[in-house]
């Protein structure tokens, strides 16, 4: 299991992260909310604690950001020193799966941390992520930054291989053959699909996520 733990205590930091090691887990580490949201949206992990009370961005933004904004559904273990009714609604409002109050056994710690890792397994949802992009496969909703996108069909089969091959270049061919197969149209209507794909992917943002590669085919992927 990989987990990211964001707590802005090191002593708390450092014994969840030697306990969690002790168990088999990766383990990573952030002390601040702003950079456990990047290390969230760019790494890849099966579980997150997050404290409360962070300095720049508390683990409330936080949450909600993951949850609103990069469409993650990563399940969530909130820290707090306060046991506050308002404080636990508020983080689960936020979109947090579980909450658990400082002083707190590591070993409880963890087994919460098992226990919302298979209630999300068994529920869990078929969902493409690239960056800020987020394609649901089950409700075929794609999302950008929390803005919900809209696609034609044959841009809906281009975005998938795109964003099961990414960060990788998928060739021309393969994208022409996954949707015509051999009957290719005499138009260039790969690159006028492409052309769509892209205006509604990246035109209204600032970061360009679909790249040419000319001659050889496209790709997808965010910023390094």
């Amino acid at each position: 299991m990989r987990i990211l733990v964001i707590e802005d205590h090191r002593d708390i930091l450092a014994n969840i992260i030697d306990y969690g090691t002790l168990r088999g887990c990766e383990v990573v580490g952030a002390l601040d909310g702003l950079t456990g949201l990047h290390l969230a949206v760019t790494g890849s992990f099966d579980a997150i604690i997050l404290d409360v009370m962070l300095p720049g961005m508390d683990g409330n933004q936080v949450c909600k950001s993951l949850r609103e904004n990069s469409g993650s559904h990563i399940p969530i273990l909130m820290l707090t020193a306060r046991d506050d009714l308002t404080d636990r609604l508020a983080g689960f409002k936020a979109g947090a799966d579980d909450y658990i109050v400082k002083p707190f056994a590591l070993s409880e710690l963890y087994a919460r941390i098992e226990t919302i890792t298979r209630r999300a397994a068994g529920v869990k949802r078929r969902v493409l992520q690239v960056h800020d992009l987020s394609y649901d496969l089950d409700s075929l909703e794609v999302t950008r930054a929390g803005s919900r996108l809209k696609l034609n069909p044959t841009n809906m089969i281009f975005l998938e291989i795109l964003m099961r091959k990414s960060p990788s270049v998928v060739r021309r061919r393969e994208l022409e053959e996954a949707l015509w197969g051999r009957n290719k149209p005499d138009s260039d209507s790969l690159r006028s699909n492409i052309y769509l794909l892209r205006q509604t992917l990246d035109k209204p943002f600032d970061v360009p996520l679909l790249h040419t590669h000319h001659g050889v085919g496209y790709r997808l992927h965010g910023p390094r």
